[in-house]
């Protein structure tokens, strides 16, 4: 997969900010994930819908393991039809939403959420729109 998007957040990722992933996937094989990472390398949210097999995965990556894998019970999202995919957190989860769909909510395995300072979004093909909008401020594709 290609790196389609990355932003460094200076003071970490806090509750207030969302990301906003449109595109649109022509085969079960279509690809794309998103991982929130902390300076020393973990992955504090990673997010990857799987449309081979219609299910949305989270999990975090921390000191050189994965954890628990937790799955969406819902897949809004239709090979062909152009999707839409938000990810925000609160004070205690993050939060997937496709299709203005509630899809999972994933309890932060890494605090304090401040120390969550890359985004990266990968693709097997290009995405439509890629944004990051934190407290009134948007960064979008070619902002970096």
């Amino acid at each position: 997969m290609a790196l389609q998007f990355e932003a460094f957040c200076a003071g970490g990722l806090a509750p207030g900010w969302t990301l906003l992933v449109q595109g649109q996937a022509d085969s079960a094989e279509d690809r794309f994930e998103i991982n929130f990472l902390s300076e020393a390398g973990d992955i504090a949210f990673h997010v990857k819908p799987r449309f081979s097999s219609a299910m949305v995965v989270g999990n975090a990556f921390l000191r050189g393991h994965w954890g628990h894998e937790e799955t969406a019970e819902l897949f809004p999202m239709v090979l062909g039809q152009p999707f839409q995919m938000e990810v925000s957190s609160d004070p205690g989860h993050f939060l997937v939403r496709a299709q203005e769909l509630a899809l999972l909510r994933f309890t932060h395995r890494l605090v304090p959420l401040p120390s969550v300072t890359r985004l990266q979004v990968l693709s097997d093909r290009p995405l439509g729109r890629v944004e990051l909008t934190r407290r009134g401020q948007a960064w979008g594709e070619g902002d970096f």
